[in-house]
């Protein structure tokens, strides 16, 4: 029985995508423009992110390599069989599935999109994600074709957010509040990390479920962190028991369709001694200068110059950990990050319109120094035409966030 390379396979019917047939035809409109003005006549696209944003398929890898070859004329996301053709129903656009029965298949796809006969002279790859090992079977395929790194357009046409996008991110943020609000109510002394983590997943995951009932639903999580645990911003979740006195951070991710939105909060649990106290307002009074000063025309370095200082004059520079703020959109932990919109001190791009970013400053106190913790605030802000707009809606601070179950 000889049984193909790859093939095409159309089983069951195309489903409801998160964004309109006009939202994917314009981002697609905007990339070919990129790859015409760069001379590029063919894009590979190898990254969850940049595929997702393209044609609306998030893809499971499991060690097998995925892709969308776009042309001017043409755009093919190209799968692993094992996934049969659910990446044709979720993909707005065409597929190819290549098998496993060979090694390399999955570059036998690719030729088969464009044919042999008039290879591309230029070919746009993502070299911040590409590997070494694909890169190289690349050029033992295109030989006589010359390779260009696109991932920094990309990543600056993901920057700007549409109308679509941003409906979805305010949605996400208004997921994350709720997935707070179940998070209290069972704080106490005694509850474990893992369990409270669990009802705030849960509710969020519901919530999703009941606006975007046409969705898959994949990835959305929780960080509960709780006295030594909330030392860093990325600790997962553990079985530890919170004690009364602890310090929290309460971290909220909704992921719908791809897209990563976030709350994050400082609590304590019943009490907080002087010093916590003391270095908790201190990364507040940051925190509500920060939302202050995120508007159309700042510069990200300059936000992080004024916020350094600020932090400096209340003697807890020293404490700080990471930038100040990042962008939302097509990003998860798992995948994506559009590091050119991030408030960082190396970073000069001037915030504008439709840019979605976060104000989340937080310092670290080491253990056995007074006020030991991690202290941390998150908020997502939408830019206007003059000013922004915060969407988290989840209160912050001493007054609301020492919890008494």
């Amino acid at each position: 029985m000889e049984r193909p390379d790859f093939f095409e396979l159309k089983n069951g019917k195309k489903v409801k995508l998160p964004f309109t047939d006009k939202e994917y035809k314009n981002r697609l409109l905007k990339l070919r423009t990129v790859m015409s003005d760069q001379g590029i006549d063919m894009t590979i696209l190898t990254s969850m992110h940049n595929i997702a944003y393209y044609t609306g398929f998030i893809y499971c890898s499991f060690g097998r390599p995925y892709g969308c070859v776009i042309t001017q004329k043409k755009i093919v996301t190209i799968s692993a069989n094992i996934d049969a053709s659910q990446p044709w129903r979720r993909s707005h656009c065409d597929n190819v599935v290549y098998t496993d029965w060979k090694r390399d298949n999955f570059l036998r796809a690719i030729v088969s999109i464009i044919g042999r006969d008039q290879p591309p002279k230029t070919i746009g790859i993502e070299n911040d994600h590409v590997t070494l090992d694909i890169k190289e079977k690349l050029n033992s395929i295109f030989y006589d074709s010359i390779f260009k790194d696109i991932a920094n357009h990309l990543m600056k046409l993901r920057m700007i957010k549409s109308n679509e996008e941003i409906e979805i991110i305010k949605n996400g943020a208004r997921v994350a509040d709720l997935g707070a609000e179940e998070i209290v109510k069972h704080i106490r002394p005694g509850q474990t990390e893992i369990e409270i983590a669990i009802a705030g997943r849960d509710k969020m995951e519901r919530e999703i479920a009941k606006t975007y009932p046409n969705a898959e639903y994949m990835d959305t999580w929780v960080w509960f962190q709780s006295g030594i645990n909330t030392d860093g911003a990325h600790n997962p979740k553990t079985n530890r028991s919170l004690k009364k006195g602890d310090i929290l951070s309460l971290n909220t991710f909704p992921m719908i369709s791809g897209y990563y939105t976030a709350l994050e909060r400082t609590l304590f649990v019943e009490d907080i001694d002087d010093e916590s106290l003391k270095a908790w307002e201190a990364n507040i009074k940051v925190h509500k200068r920060g939302i202050e000063l995120i508007k159309p025309g700042i510069k990200c370095s300059v936000i992080c110059e004024e916020l350094n200082d600020l932090f400096a004059q209340l003697g807890y520079l020293q404490y700080r950990t990471f930038g100040y703020g990042h962008s939302f959109g097509m990003l998860s932990h798992f995948y994506g990050r559009e590091a050119g919109l991030e408030l960082r001190e190396d970073i000069d791009t001037v915030l504008e319109k439709n840019m979605v970013i976060s104000m989340e400053p937080m310092i670290m106190i080491p253990e056995g120094k007074a006020g030991a913790g991690g202290y941390r605030e998150h908020d997502i802000l939408i830019l206007t035409d003059n000013d922004a707009e915060n969407i988290t809606k989840f209160p912050f601070g001493p007054e609301k966030n020492i919890i008494k179950n």
